[in-house]
């Protein structure tokens, strides 16, 4: 639902300020994506421990897991004056890669995950997600129903431009979205890729467009 476009934007659009400023230390950011062992989470929070730089987990949500996992973060996002994280076992990785075992962690953390932590059944994972949202900003963007991602739908592709880069006129973009509207409970799902799968469509195949996506992205009705 745009959840990482969002971040993605208003990252990018820091980076050309700190171009412009001509600085390169004002901040650097990734965004890490997929799945991420414990040491993995460490060695990547070293990497971006000075104070501007910003790691976005984009649905790594095997670390929201993972025991070990989740305590590394809890540390990194204590809110004590220093934010030390600890590695108490021996690693031939981190030595051979120079990695410290213990270090300061001065960064920021987005996490992009569609876990519910309050939907969450393990009560041992439960209060270790308690700690970590008790550590952070937690925002839901309780985006579940039909009519809130159709909204939202409809917002990202007027507010970012997000077609943008097809081939279309403003009127064949209303299209676009007005005919995922329409067919609302026969898509596949109810998404911004599904958005961008049918603008791909519309371009490719202009002429019988909608009998493509009909069966490519929609349900037998």
């Amino acid at each position: 639902m745009g959840k990482s476009f969002g971040v993605e934007k208003v990252l990018a659009r820091h980076d050309v300020f700190a171009d412009v400023a001509n600085d390169g230390k004002l901040k650097k950011y990734e965004v890490v994506k997929g799945a991420m062992s414990a040491i993995g989470l460490y060695k990547k929070l070293y990497e971006f421990s000075d104070k501007k730089s910003i790691l976005v987990f984009d649905d790594c949500d095997s670390v929201l897991l993972d025991d070990l996992s989740l305590n590394i973060l809890k540390a990194a996002l204590d809110s004590g004056k220093k934010r030390m994280i600890h590695w108490n076992t021996d690693s031939r990785s981190l030595s051979q890669e120079g990695v410290p075992n213990s270090f300061e962690f001065r960064g920021g953390a987005i996490f992009i995950t569609n876990i519910k932590f309050d939907h969450v059944k393990s009560k041992k994972l439960r209060d270790h997600l308690e700690a970590l949202e008790s550590r952070c900003h937690y925002l839901d963007l309780t985006i579940d129903t039909e009519r809130e991602k159709l909204l939202r739908i409809k917002q990202v592709v007027r507010d970012a431009d997000m077609l943008s880069a097809y081939e279309l006129s403003d009127e064949h973009k209303t299209e676009v979205v007005q005919f995922i509207m329409d067919n609302a409970r026969r898509m596949r799902e109810l998404s911004l890729r599904m958005v961008l799968k049918v603008a791909d469509i519309r371009v490719a195949m202009p002429d019988k467009w909608q009998a493509v996506v009909e069966v490519t992205c929609m349900r037998n009705s």
